[in-house]
């Protein structure tokens, strides 16, 4: 379980924090588009991790 929530929020705040990095060192234009990949990463990661998490049981 552990490893499926660092899979889905590990890339993003990585991105996340790389983008907030590049911004603090005036690098406006490659840190929006660090955030950019935070939030689709983000988006997709909670929709097919977020699936395949609702649909898992042990039956």
């Amino acid at each position: 379980m552990g490893l499926i929530l660092l899979l889905m929020f590990g890339p993003a705040l990585l991105f996340l924090v790389l983008g907030i990095v590049i911004h603090r060192n005036d690098n406006k234009k490659t840190a929006k588009i660090f955030f950019i990949l935070a939030g689709v990463y983000l988006l997709i990661s909670l929709g097919t991790c977020g699936y395949l998490l609702a649909t898992f049981s042990l039956h």
